[in-house]
């Protein structure tokens, strides 16, 4: 089984920077997709960035374009989001996905896709 465990979060001031990770173990692939999402309190659960497991291809949500950066370690399964200049609407339990079926070019984030989900982890922006 694969196991998605979170990490990285915490409290931030509005401009500041985080860099979550999500480790991935047990039956680790070398395909397929991590992607993060975030639930802010009231709200639904919005895709925030992938990356195809494979060859690298990202996607972002135009909100985070040129704030969140999303990048791998294959050697250690582990994926990462350095967020930088953080705002307040990004106040959010961010989650670490899985699509675990091979990936062509630039995943989706359509949470329905991803079948593996990890716990979560809470990112608070405020000053």
């Amino acid at each position: 089984q694969l196991q998605l465990v979170e990490s990285g979060g915490g409290l931030v001031q509005p401009g500041g920077s985080l860099r979550l990770s999500c480790a991935a173990s047990g039956f680790t692939l070398d395909y397929g997709a991590i992607g993060w999402f975030r639930q802010a309190p009231g709200k639904e659960r919005v895709g925030v960035s992938c990356i195809n497991k494979s060859d690298g291809d990202t996607n972002y949500i135009d909100s985070v374009k040129g704030r969140f950066t999303i990048s791998r370690d294959n050697g250690k399964n582990t994926v990462y989001l350095q967020m930088n200049s953080l705002k307040p609407e990004d106040t959010a339990i961010y989650y670490c996905a899985a699509i675990t079926t091979p990936v062509k070019g630039m995943c989706v984030l359509t949470s329905w896709r991803f079948g593996s989900w990890g716990q979560g982890t809470q990112v608070t922006v405020s000053s």
